[in-house]
């Protein structure tokens, strides 16, 4: 196979982004207009999906600052939102052969969950970083845009709709839990005990630090009640 340019690199990948727009620029309506109802201005909502670009935690910040919450505990949750992307920026970048790191770095910015699928099932031959630039260029335009477009037509939707779209939040996370839910019954059990060890802790602390709390605890608990129940899986296929 002939060796393909820089460019070519850059366009594969954008094309490969192309699908992605149709999810991204409705949520990204969908968390503009959150947003919005949470007292952010334009301004503030449109630099926020420009310098973070991770839409479970842009609505988690936004539904906690609606709530109240402090700053200390908003960074804190959407940090342990985020620490998946240490592992998928590591795999992403291990693929990546022969690029300067700087290029690498920049990329790692913008690995999502789906640019991240996309990039880790592309066949090891085209997987370098200016393809990967490129399927980040389209997914990180296209969430902008979306924020963008949300932020300046939450002035002039119905009030009925605009509140309707509250529910985005809860349909993302169900999007990102239950494929993960249907392939392990140990994971579904730690979801319902962290949501119970949530609504406790909230009747006690404040609800910003209750998810903080019980999202820790459940995870290390996650870490020997899950993994055992996969390697069991495992020996027993």
């Amino acid at each position: 196979m002939a060796k393909t340019s820089r460019k070519q690199q850059y366009l594969a990948g954008m094309r490969s982004g192309i699908p992605v727009i149709l999810g991204f620029i409705p949520v990204g309506i969908a968390y503009a207009i959150m947003a919005q109802q949470a007292g952010f201005t334009v301004a503030e909502t449109v630099f926020m999906s420009v310098a973070v670009f991770a839409g479970a935690s842009q609505m988690m910040a936004v539904g906690m600052y609606a709530q109240g919450a402090g700053l200390i505990a908003m960074i804190l949750a959407t940090f342990i939102l985020n620490l998946r992307h240490l592992i998928m920026s590591t795999c992403v970048v291990n693929r990546m052969r022969g690029d300067k790191l700087g290029l690498k770095l920049l990329a790692a910015f913008g690995v999502t969950d789906e640019s991240f699928a996309i990039f880790t099932t592309e066949d090891e031959a085209r997987c370098s970083v200016f393809y990967f630039l490129g399927l980040i260029t389209v997914t990180y335009t296209s969430w902008v845009a979306g924020s963008a477009i949300g932020a300046v037509a939450s002035g002039f939707l119905p009030e009925i709709v605009s509140a309707s779209l509250g529910i985005a939040l809860y349909a993302m996370f169900l999007g990102l839990l239950m494929p993960n839910v249907r392939q392990s019954f140990r994971l579904g059990v730690l979801v319902i005990i962290t949501a119970v060890a949530n609504t406790g802790l909230s009747q006690l602390i404040d609800s910003s630090w209750a998810l903080i709390v019980s999202t820790l605890a459940c995870a290390a608990l996650g870490v020997c009640f899950v993994n055992d129940g996969v390697k069991e899986k495992t020996s027993n296929g």
